[in-house]
């Protein structure tokens, strides 16, 4: 049991009714709730005076904070932490929003980077916020692969996968590179690589250039090992993307200079994220979706949002990616969560489809 759960179930039902109307109400309006306003809403017949100490034993607890003096109460992270595990109740994603969503996948184009980034602007859209994207790594296996000069200093890497995808791939060869030396070198990688993915071949080749070194000659060597390198990310574009849309969202809600600044340095550190997939690893216990709170959220070095996120699998139940949305900790959870887990749920089906044929 949490320590948030061994706070709730310690709490009588009057305590977690304020409890619960204090966070509702600051989730659907952003401004601290006063006793004033839960009196006239409660269920039963309580004076201004009773809530009031309900409030104060609950700040007393670390659930809310008041503001200012005179203001009433927010719900802190701790609080917000035991409503999401304990109180959220969850719906249905509504139909419009599952439309515009499922929009996104009715054309029919083999380009998974492009589908996905429509994705990511309808989820943008449909929450108001800024969501991301994990893309996944193209795992298909290999059907040919081809070296093409294209200068002195510049070659390309060209991979057609058995599923019809093709990746192109530039990079900087040897020096003395002639074009007989890269049919000799795509020749040589042709014999082994078909019918094996990426991650199998890296492997393998090194593994046979050290095995056969007299087999060829210094240049293709030389050749293959630079190709690899563009394989394994070095030079070349990294085989995860992370897409995040609807900046402007979080932007044009925050009026206050400092949340501005905040958000800020959101983006700033998304964008100087080296390994992305960290953020695939906050998805990794477990299925569903995942909320993490102000600091709780490890891949962002601010405290002030929050991030709703869940893993999208393929045919293997293997995840593969994940899709999520940024907010203010004053996220509508409860509507925010069904629809990441609906697009979540709906990506993986498209992928998996789209492998079988």
């Amino acid at each position: 049991m949490t320590d948030t759960q061994k706070l709730l179930d310690e709490m009588n039902d009057r305590s977690r009714e304020v409890f619960r109307r204090v966070v509702e109400g600051y989730l659907n309006s952003g401004d601290p709730v006063g006793s004033r306003t839960l009196t006239r809403d409660f269920s039963e017949n309580v004076s201004a005076a009773t809530i009031r100490n309900v409030m104060q034993d609950l700040e007393f607890m670390g659930l809310l904070n008041s503001p200012h003096v005179s203001a009433g109460r927010i719900p802190t992270q701790l609080g917000l932490r035991m409503f999401v595990d304990g109180l959220l109740e969850v719906g249905v994603p509504d139909d419009s929003d599952k439309e515009k969503i499922d929009a996104t996948l009715g054309q029919n184009e083999r380009d998974v980077g492009g589908i996905l980034d429509r994705v990511g602007s309808a989820l943008s859209g449909v929450t108001q916020g800024a969501s991301l994207v994990l893309t996944p790594k193209h795992e298909a296996e290999i059907k040919h692969l081809d070296f093409v000069p294209l200068g002195p200093e510049q070659a390309l890497v060209v991979l057609v996968f058995a599923d019809g995808h093709v990746e192109n791939r530039l990079f900087q060869p040897p020096p003395g590179q002639t074009p007989s030396s890269m049919r000799e070198a795509a020749n040589f990688l042709n014999a082994m690589i078909e019918g094996r993915t990426l991650s199998e071949v890296k492997t393998i080749v090194q593994r046979e250039i050290v095995d056969r070194r007299q087999e060829i000659d210094a240049l293709s060597r030389a050749l293959v090992e630079s190709g690899l390198a563009t394989w394994e990310g070095e030079g070349g574009d990294t085989p995860e993307r992370l897409i995040v849309r609807g900046r402007s969202n979080l932007l044009d809600e925050s009026t206050q200079a400092e949340d501005l600044e905040r958000i800020r340095s959101l983006f700033d550190d998304l964008e100087r994220k080296r390994d992305i997939a960290e953020f695939l690893d906050l998805t990794q216990e477990g299925d569903g979706v995942r909320i993490f709170i102000g600091s709780e959220n490890k891949l962002f070095s601010l405290s002030g949002s929050s991030l709703v996120v869940s893993p999208y699998m393929n045919a293997d139940r293997k995840i593969i990616g994940a899709v999520g949305v940024i907010g203010p900790t004053r996220l509508n959870y409860g509507r925010i969560v069904p629809i990441v887990d609906y697009t979540a749920q709906l990506v993986g089906r498209m992928l998996t489809d789209r492998n079988e044929r």
